[in-house]
């Protein structure tokens, strides 16, 4: 099934370098199904080596994924607005960090200038959290984007209640029906969703 045949999506990654590994299947499924993809890098993304993985190694396994290499600079997501590039933008995961910042307007990364560049031509951005402050410091920022026109969630879940009580992650999985709900103007329901 092709069901994404001809879709321009940027699919940006974040420094929740645990959940990354859940985030390359789906980008391979999604390729598979037909869409154009270019792939967008934050600093933290393209600079940290952790122990889930390099990230020269990240950066080529993305890009033999998609067939070209990321975006890491602000000056190659500036074009996205005024070129109208991108028919979607999905972030996954999306970090508490890059989830504040878009909740205030901050565009110090090549992540949130796409975002940013996108919502200025009223297109959406599709947002996959993976936060361990979810239910704590940033739920005002979450309360905040799924407010704002323009952005879809990812349905998302308490991940590890018992131990990580504020921590959100999304259902990486549930990424092709929220994008394909976002391009028909609709929010994926339900949005809060139990992880198990």
């Amino acid at each position: 099934m092709m069901r994404f045949s001809g879709i321009k999506l940027g699919v940006a990654l974040t420094g929740s370098h645990c959940t990354i590994p859940d985030v390359l299947p789906i980008i391979q499924l999604l390729k598979d199904e037909g869409a154009i993809i270019t792939a967008i890098f934050s600093p933290a993304v393209q600079q940290t080596d952790s122990r889930f993985g390099k990230a020269a190694d990240l950066y080529q396994q993305v890009t033999a994924i998609i067939g070209s290499k990321p975006l890491t600079e602000m000056v190659q997501v500036e074009p996205i607005g005024p070129q109208k590039i991108l028919d979607l933008i999905l972030v996954a995961p999306c970090t508490g960090n890059t989830l504040a910042k878009m909740a205030m307007g901050i565009t110090d990364t090549c992540v949130l200038l796409a975002c940013k560049a996108q919502l200025r031509n009223n297109r959406p951005v599709v947002i996959a959290i993976s936060t361990n402050d979810g239910l704590s410091v940033n739920t005002r920022n979450l309360g905040t984007l799924l407010n704002r026109k323009n952005i879809y969630l990812v349905p998302f879940g308490q991940d590890a209640p018992t131990v990580k009580p504020a921590s959100l992650i999304a259902k990486m999985d549930l990424i092709p029906e929220a994008l394909l709900a976002a391009s028909e103007g609709r929010q994926l329901q339900p949005v809060i969703v139990g992880h198990g």
